[in-house]
């Protein structure tokens, strides 16, 4: 991933947004943030761009859908469209002219998967193969534990069902690194890990992670983003409080979550660096993505002020620190960093 980094004070009010201009080590400016940023919502389902040009015009768009209710998105800018999953549509739906779609216009439907989900969460995209999380219960007891991966290939602008899988844990937040896909447990502290996963798990039904850990430190884990080694995970703490939320950064992730024996924990200490505090603006901090060449975390806020996106530029030292860009939206879910 590439980040533009030329966005003046200037720039940041125009946006809408807040920046922090310091930090304790005086290195975090708003010369050093980037904007290339979607961001859906669950209360309308439209598609915010925040998108920075080259000469330093900053430009914010809300681009209307068929969806009343969207989460999870993968933007393909080579082919200048967007996927999002559709709560309301129960459905992936993939939508052309995203650059050329102006602020409060309809993006063009290109494509879409037939509608059959449940309660999706999450997508994540390898290749042509489309996965998403699902929730939903499956057998009417809300004390037990279970979610769904659907998995769809992608020909043109067709998405054909290639196998449904069943997990014995609630799915979130999922992220493919290489062919492994990695899935948060929700309601837990967990991580799972699906090695090979096109394919090794290409059967119909109840499937077992190769892997699953504990990550110390996290109360309830959502979101989950990985770029160039690094891997993110947030924490939404108490669903009900909008003041608990954290993120953890793991460096060299893979070593560290491979090192782990099956069943067993990743320490905090050594391993983990963890963001949190009334600074924050972190409540349930549901969705992330991860820009590792511009050192920015990009975080959906859903239950704090109703919603936010928030970005954390070099929050490597951790604690309780104030984001670097703040913006208000109602209902935000999901968010996906895309270099031109």
């Amino acid at each position: 991933m590439k980040t533009l980094k030329i966005l003046t004070l200037s720039a940041v009010a125009a946006l809408g947004l807040s920046a922090c201009s310091d930090d304790d080590d005086g290195d975090i400016t708003a010369n050093d943030l980037s904007v290339n940023l979607y961001a859906s919502s669950n209360t309308s389902g439209n598609i915010t761009a925040y998108k920075l040009e080259d000469d330093g015009d900053v430009e914010v768009r809300t681009l209307l859908t068929g969806s009343t209710d969207g989460e999870g998105l993968y933007v393909d800018s080579s082919e200048d469209e967007v996927t999002q999953v559709s709560r309301s549509n129960k459905n992936i739906e993939t939508y052309d002219d995203l650059d050329s779609t102006d602020d409060g216009d309809a993006l063009e439907l290109e494509g879409g998967s037939p509608v059959e989900l449940g309660s999706p969460r999450d997508i994540a995209v390898s290749n042509n193969i489309y996965v998403v999380a699902d929730n939903m219960d499956l057998d009417g007891d809300d004390t037990t534990a279970e979610g769904k991966l659907w998995v769809y290939t992608r020909a043109a602008n067709t998405y054909t069902l290639t196998t449904v899988l069943t997990t014995d844990f609630a799915v979130w937040g999922i992220e493919f690194v290489g062919n492994n896909l990695y899935a948060v447990v929700d309601k837990t502290s967990d991580v799972a890990v699906f090695n090979n996963f096109t394919t090794d798990f290409n059967v119909k039904g109840p499937v077992t992670p190769s892997k699953r850990i504990t990550i110390e430190g996290i109360v309830r884990t959502h979101g989950i983003g990985f770029d160039d080694g690094t891997m993110i995970l947030t924490d939404i703490g108490d669903a009900m409080s909008d003041s608990d939320g954290a993120f953890h950064i793991i460096s060299n992730f893979e070593t560290k979550f491979n090192g782990v024996e099956n069943g067993g924990t990743l320490a905090v200490a050594g391993n983990q660096v963890r963001v949190a505090g009334s600074n924050t603006f972190l409540g349930n901090p549901v969705n992330v993505d991860y820009d590792a060449e511009g050192n920015t975390v990009y975080i959906a806020e859903r239950a704090n002020g109703s919603g936010r996106v928030l970005a954390f530029v070099d929050a490597d030292a951790g604690g309780n620190i104030t984001p670097t860009i703040n913006n208000s939206l109602n209902g935000a879910s999901s968010v996906y960093f895309s270099e031109d």
